[in-house]
Parts: C-alpha cells; structure tokens; sequence
C-alpha cells in the first residue's frame, strides 16, 4: 500500500466523520444592557426574610445575546406610561432605543426570549417589529385565559401587555416553548424555573467561556444565589430553591449565573459602551 493511498483513505475517513458529527454549537456574546433604574426599592421584595428597612436601587436589564446571524434579546423591559405613574424610575431609555449602545436599531432584533409575563420584563416585546417572540406555552395560556378569572391570580401582569401578546400571536410571530429544557435556537436552551410566575423559565447560552444561565427573575440578586434564599415575590420557595440549584449545575461556573436585577452585574463585568458589559 502506498503512501498516497494511505493519506486518500484517511482523508476519507475525516470527511465521513464530518458528515457524521456535525459541528460544535454556536457559541454566542451575551451583553447585559441597563436600560433605567428604580430607586428605594425594598430589599424585603427581593430577598426572603431581608430586614424590612433595607433598601437599594434596582438595575433594570434587558440581555443581548449574539451569533449565529441573530440578534436575541432575552426580555424586553417596559416603556409604557402607566409603569411610571407607579415606580420611580431615573436614567430611563426605552429599551429599544438602548440597544443603539451596541449599534442595533429595533428592527435588528430577530428573537425576544420573554422568560416570563410580568410587567417590567414583557411590555416591551412589541417594540421589536421583526422578532420572533419566544414565551413558555403555559406561562402564555394561563396568562391569557385563567388568569383574570380572579384577582389573585393576574398580580404583576398588565392587560395591555396580554393584549399585546395576543395580538402578536394572532400576527404568527409567537413561539410557545412546550416545556422545560427546550433548545429552541442552536446553542439557546430554555429551562422552566421557579414559580415566580404560573411558568417562568431562565435561559441557557452557549459562548466561548461556557454556559451562561440568564437567571431573570428566577435569581433577583447575587445575595439570593450566595446566601442560597428564596426570592422573595415566588408562589413556592421550595421551586425557587430547586432552580437556583439547577442553575449551578447548568452553568459553566457560578459566576455566569445573572440575576434578574443586580446592579453588582455591572461591577462584576466589563463591556463596549455605558451601561453595558459583557458577560465572559
């Protein structure tokens, strides 16, 4: 046997096992974008059990996440007038137009992965004209339906964000994730969470120092991840805990875990413009 035939036949072999194995995952770029702040806000909503007088200014934070041709935001903020009325909020952009840092326009965005229906993380996803928006089926049906057969049940989520939703939906622009551990986009995973809603979910991205988890609200602070308490706005403490502990598992390590609303992340994390980092 010759050389040429030997080299041929091993040539042959890695291009068989190319067609078989196909490429590694997408690795992605996730930048935390701080589109406002709400001050004075009471620790004791956020952490279970914190002393009732402590108080902190909250980052509110939409995530970039980057590659594969797409442009994904993971939630979407909020910008409508009668979330101002209620909350003191200082520094604001709208969300679609804090997205310029990063030199992206509204319509650049492909996908807005909502991780759940409450006011400050779903308003915004109609601001996005051409995205694809992802959202647990249960989270959806129940929101739009059960929901508003009783006050107790419907706290945190705004009828004309469900409008919205609806009527995005009725447009075919909603995706319903069918549970959890779903892998809707190479290298994007989402995972049903705690109960902080009926079917909260946080989302796994795959990137070049391994898996970050974008918590949302299923971790509002580092302080919930350290000291292992619940959130505090939660249905069930138990789910909750039962989430943070599969997040650590899940992620890379566990400082690429994000919380939903720590302004710490952008002291932890470096990044391309103001009131942005990046999370590596």
């Amino acid at each position: 046997m010759t050389i040429s035939t030997v080299c041929s036949g091993v040539l042959l072999l890695l291009a068989l096992s190319t067609a078989a194995f196909p490429a590694d995952k997408p690795q992605y770029t996730v930048d935390a974008i701080r589109y406002g702040t709400i001050s004075d806000f009471a620790v004791r909503g956020l952490v279970e059990g914190a002393d009732p007088s402590r108080k902190m200014d909250i980052a509110m934070v939409v995530w970039l996440v980057r590659g594969n041709g797409r442009n994904i935001l993971v939630d979407a903020g909020f910008y409508r007038d009668q979330f101002f009325k209620q909350w003191k909020v200082k520094d604001y952009q709208k969300p679609s137009e804090a997205i310029a840092a990063v030199g992206l326009k509204p319509e650049d965005i492909t996908d807005v992965i909502i991780t759940h229906m409450h006011w400050d993380h779903a308003d915004g996803a109609d601001l996005f004209p051409k995205a694809r928006i992802w959202v647990q089926r249960d989270e959806y049906t129940y929101y739009t339906g059960d929901a508003w057969h009783s006050p107790l049940t419907r706290g945190g989520i705004d009828p004309d964000d469900v409008i919205s939703f609806v009527k995005m939906n009725m447009a075919g622009r909603v995706s319903l994730v069918e549970g959890d551990n779903q892998e809707i986009l190479p290298g994007i995973t989402c995972y049903t969470g705690g109960k902080h809603t009926y079917a909260s979910q946080f989302v796994g991205v795959s990137t070049a120092a391994g898996t970050v988890i974008l918590a949302s609200d299923n971790v509002y602070l580092y302080e919930n991840l350290e000291k292992h308490v619940p959130i505090a706005a939660t249905l069930d403490a138990t789910s909750n805990l039962k989430a943070q502990d599969r997040m650590r598992q899940l992620a890379a390590k566990e400082s690429l875990i994000i919380p939903g609303h720590d302004p710490a992340i952008f002291e932890r994390f470096h990044g391309p413009a103001p009131n942005v980092v990046r999370i590596e």
